[in-house]
Parts: structure tokens; C-alpha cells; sequence
């Protein structure tokens, strides 16, 4: 089935694009009232995750709202590690938890295998019905968590603000914190394979806490566990490369390495401006971001504006997609992430001359 809007997929891979793609991170979120129904119905927010059925109709909520230029599955980061046993549950206003936490290297060894497509089958459910129901009219994004990031998790048992245990079991553990990564990079690897054989049509690998760590240690316990993925990664579908995006939070000190990683594109936060990153990087990536996500409280004219800001930032040519530096946060008005998307659409063109 042919795309009827494939521009998020060509800004991906730098090909000429008539406007600049957007897309919301997070934005089948509690910003949406139809959204907040859908979690009520389900009771819970696992429950939600785990239906087809209602993460499909999550994934397309903001879709019939707004003219974004891709969808992202409807799903949680830590579904691999709750497949390994973990025993994932979710605290109102606490965020997620595990019942089991890593805490020594025998309870590394002995984490299972996974196999994605049995193991989360009710993923793979979901990106296939999604795709069918969206009958060609964006692409789908499928995702994973990164293995540091999903460690962190796994370590400190839930969120952290220090990562206290998570840095404390590095340290003073490294090979049976490198044998965890090389576990959770073959199990992200095969989920995201799964997800590409069910359906999704780009990939964004999600590594929130990678810029918790130092230079050297982000290179070793992160981004070289990132690459071991990209580089094992079903790369065509439908008869089109299948673009990975590589996101960093706070990961703008690195953004050569990360480039070189084997991405399609590097994900911003908005700590740093796209237009000087655009310079070091060169031609060799496209790049995906990064408005602060606090402006969407701001007026549409202040959101206009930023927007503008951005675009003259990037300047002239392919390969940028529009999107937030981090997650759109619930407390936002709808009307105002109206206003964003509009104002990407119709600021952009000017820019693909």
C-alpha cells in the first residue's frame, strides 16, 4: 500500500519535502480529554498498553485532530523488561515500578531471553492493527527505550533523580552491567525487528537517561549499545529503507558521535539550537526537534513565533522534522498544539523552495 503523506519519511532519509514534517512525542497523551476516556475505560494504564484494540484507538485520537505527519505506536518504554519478569506496576503520581530490581550480576545472569513477537505479542497486535487502520495515510513509528535507559529502570526499581544505584552498580560492577546491556540490546533489537515485521515504518530508539552520564561512559554504556542495534536492525520494508531516529536527552555535547552511530536522524532537546547543530553535523544525518515543550502553554502567537524561530534556526533544505525537544506534558490546552502543527505547516514552505 502506497503512502498518500510520505514526507516524514523523506525528511528522514533527506529528500525533498514540500513542508517540514511534525510530529508530537507523546502525543497519544493526557493532554487529550478523548484520550483520559479511553485510559478511564481500560482501568488502567497497563491495561491500555496491553489492548490492541484500545492502543490502536489511543494512536489515532490525535490524528483525527491534528495533521501530523506520522503516528508512534501507543506503548510504554519498559514493556521489555517487564517481559523479563520484572513485574512492571505503575504508582498514581509516582510513575512506574518494578517489583523486582536488579541488584547484583546473579541477577543479570539470570534474566531471560525474550522473544519479542510471543513474549509481547499483544505489541505487535497493536502495530499491526494500527497499520491497517491508518490505510496509508501516515507512516508508523514503532520505538524502543535504549538498554541504558531501560537499566536505569531496572536498577533503581522506578524513576530516578540522582540514579544513585543504577551509577553505584556501574561502577563498582562493570562487566555484569555491560552483560545487562548486551541483554537488553538483543532484546530491543529483536522487539524492534518485530515491530518492523508487524508493521512500523521508522524507528526512534528513546535513550532518556543517556546524558546522566560522563563522555566516556555514555560512549561505552550507551551509545555503543545503540549502535550494536542500528546495525542489526531490519533496514527495508515495502520496498523502502526503514529510517531509524536516535534520541539522546541532553545529548547535545555528543551530537558527532551519534551522527556516526548509524542513525537516520539525531533527536534534539532543546537545549541546543538547531541551526548550530545543523553545522556540526553536516549533511551526514537529519535532524529531528526540538521546541521546548513548555511554549505549547504559551499563547499560538508566542507559538507561532517559536516556531518561526526554529525554522530560520534549521534554514534552507532537507532533512529536519519538526517535533518537541521532549514529551508534550498533560496540562496543555489542544487548541495550542493546533497552533503548533498550523504554524509548521504553513511557516515551512518558504524553506523548500
Amino acid at each position: 500500500m502506497s503512502l498518500k503523506n510520505d514526507r516524514f519519511l523523506k525528511a528522514l532519509m533527506r529528500e525533498a519535502v514540500d513542508v517540514t514534517p511534525v510530529w508530537m512525542m507523546r502525543q497519544a497523551g493526557r493532554y487529550l480529554p478523548e484520550y483520559r476516556a479511553t485510559r478511564k475505560q481500560a482501568g488502567n494504564f497497563l491495561n491500555l498498553c496491553q489492548s490492541p484494540e484500545l492502543a490502536c484507538e489511543v494512536t489515532l485520537q490525535p490524528l483525527r485532530r491534528y495533521a501530523f505527519d506520522a503516528a508512534i505506536l501507543f506503548s510504554d518504554i519498559l514493556t521489555i523488561p517487564d517481559a523479563m519478569g520484572r513485574g512492571l506496576y505503575f504508582e498514581e503520581g509516582e510513575g512506574p515500578r518494578f517489583k523486582k530490581v536488579i541488584r547484583t550480576a546473579e541477577d543479570v545472569e539470570q534474566l531471560p531471553e525474550i522473544k519479542a513477537a510471543e513474549d509481547l505479542s499483544y505489541v505487535m497486535d497493536a502495530v499491526s492493527l494500527i497499520r491497517k487502520e491508518l490505510n496509508g495515510s501516515v507512516p508508523l513509528i514503532g520505538f524502543s527505550g535504549s538498554p541504558w535507559t531501560l537499566a536505569t529502570y531496572m536498577i533503581e526499581g522506578g524513576g530516578s533523580k540522582d540514579f544513585r544505584i543504577a551509577k553505584e552498580f556501574m561502577y563498582n560492577n562493570p562487566e555484569a552491567m555491560h552483560l545487562l546491556l548486551d541483554k537488553l540490546a538483543a532484546a530491543v533489537t529483536d522487539y524492534l525487528n518485530s515491530q518492523i515485521k508487524a508493521g512500523a515504518q521508522a524507528i526512534q530508539i528513546f535513550d532518556t537517561w543517556g546524558g546522566i552520564l560522563t563522555t566516556s561512559h555514555y560512549r561505552s554504556y550507551s551509545l555503543a549499545y545503540m549502535q550494536k542495534i542500528i546495525s542489526n536492525l531490519i533496514r527495508e520494508a515495502d520496498g523502502r529503507v526503514v529510517p531509524v531516529i536516535l534520541f539522546t536527552k541532553n545529548g547535545g555535547l555528543w551530537l558527532e558521535s551519534i551522527a556516526e552511530s548509524g542513525t537516520n536522524a539525531v533527536g534534539l532537546d532543546w537545549t541546543i539550537e538547531i541551526g548550530q547543530a545543523r553545522e556540526r553535523i553536516g549533511n551526514s544525518c537529519a535532524l529531528q526537534g526540538n521546541m521546548d515543550p513548555s511554549i505549547l502553554y504559551a499563547s499560538p502567537a508566542a507559538i507561532r513565533d517559536e516556531v518561526g524561530n526554529i525554522l530560520e534556526s534549521y534554514g534552507a533544505g532537507n532533512g529536519h522534522v519538526f517535533n518537541l525537544g521532549h514529551g508534550i506534558t498533560p496540562q496543555v490546552n489542544p487548541d495550542h498544539v493546533s497552533a503548533f502543527v498550523d504554524a509548521v505547516h504553513e511557516l515551512s514552505p518558504q524553506y523548500h523552495a
